[in-house]
């Protein structure tokens, strides 16, 4: 059964309330008008007998008390459902009026919570102006929680990117050191294995701090924005990808978008990158994209089974789900980085796992 709004309860109330306050006045006004006595009439006529004057006036006035107190009963419920009914309406216009702080505040909490990304819409503020009673505390205190949020979600951020830029240096040293031993004159195989396995695991760490810094970058809602196609971009990204013998289907449309030509291209390159290393030998990659209401950009390709239950896992920063062998190279950022980008262009992105396995990821972004 469905609850009444609060609005509906608090008008209800109000109503109630009138209507008993109204009939407990209707009620004590019939009691003290029904408490006086009914007037009689002595008439000076000596004969007596049957048709007595004095008992016929007396029966007459008694029989108009009564309508008088009938007629009174019943115009007064009637004045009281009318004036009832006035009321009501007149508490559905106040309790609106009084809950209409309530409704900005909810409005706020209701778009900040339907934002793509967790600290997105957070630099909100209700801002309600008023005397300073309960209500106006209560969006004071949300709209410091909202401030202390935001700077925490910006600090985060910000301590990323700081952190990959610092730790970016000192790996291009060792890169470079490690490259200048293993090929300056003629190393043992022993230094040139260890030398070797070293810039892997160098790469590696170069490759990580690029997505994080991609990633503390793309969570921000893009302000810079130019026309891109999508189809230029999946075209530009399928010609430069080695595809090591996969089939490789492509369909590409127009698909217009608003907004910025490098993250998308990271975004579509994460996609293709990650079907390709995901893969199984003589299996297929399929990129297609096209406009419908949204421009739709859709990666599908072929690969180990995924459980539909760690889908939604794979999005998350640095999760390898169960379609990640130890063998296979990357960070865990892929995917996390393409939905913050979609998020980031006011579009999203999901993902299916293939019957016959593999993924299928799902692409929709504003059109421009």
């Amino acid at each position: 059964m469905k609850r009444l709004t609060f609005r509906a309860r608090l008008t209800l109330v109000y109503g109630c309330l009138f209507l008993v306050a109204g009939l407990v006045m209707l009620g004590i006004t019939y009691l003290l008008v029904a408490d006086r006595q009914t007037p009689s009439f002595n008439v000076g006529y000596t004969a007596a007998g049957p048709g007595d004057a004095g008992a016929l006036v007396n029966q007459i006035s008694e029989s108009a008390w009564d309508e008088a107190l009938s007629a009174l009963l019943a115009r007064g419920g009637i004045a009281l459902a009318v004036v009832v009914v006035a009321a009501t309406a007149f508490g559905w216009l106040l309790a609106g009026r009084l809950l209409r702080p309530l409704d900005k505040i909810t409005d706020t909490a209701v778009r900040i919570a339907d934002a793509p990304a967790a600290d997105r819409g957070l630099h909100e503020r209700i801002a309600l102006t008023g005397p300073r009673d309960e209500v106006k505390r209560l969006a004071d205190a949300f709209d410091t929680m909202l401030e202390r949020l935001d700077h925490a979600f910006d600090g985060q951020r910000r301590f990323v990117a700081n952190a990959s830029h610092e730790l970016r240096t000192p790996l291009t040293v060792n890169r470079s050191l490690l490259e200048v031993a293993l090929y300056r004159g003629e190393p043992t195989p022993e230094f040139r294995q260890l030398g070797q396995t070293l810039l892997e695991v160098n790469t590696r760490h170069e490759q990580l701090l690029d997505g994080l810094l991609v990633l503390a970058r793309s969570e921000r809602a893009v302000t810079e924005r130019s026309y891109v196609d999508v189809a230029d971009i999946v075209d530009h990204v399928v010609s430069v990808t080695d595809f090591d013998g996969l089939d490789v289907r492509v369909a590409t449309d127009e698909a217009a978008v608003s907004g910025n030509p490098p993250l998308l291209e990271r975004l579509v390159q994460n996609l293709v990158d990650n079907a390709v290393r995901y893969n199984v030998p003589s299996g297929f990659v399929a990129v297609s994209c096209f406009s419908r209401d949204d421009a739709v950009l859709v990666v599908e390709n072929s690969g180990p089974v995924i459980p539909k239950y760690d889908v939604p896992a794979l999005f998350e920063p640095f999760h390898r789900g169960s379609r990640t062998s130890p063998q296979v190279p990357g960070a865990g950022l892929g995917l996390s980085i393409v939905q913050a980008i979609a998020r980031a262009h006011g579009g999203d992105v999901r993902a299916e796992s293939r019957t016959g396995g593999g993924l299928v990821v799902t692409v929709t972004l504003p059109p421009a």
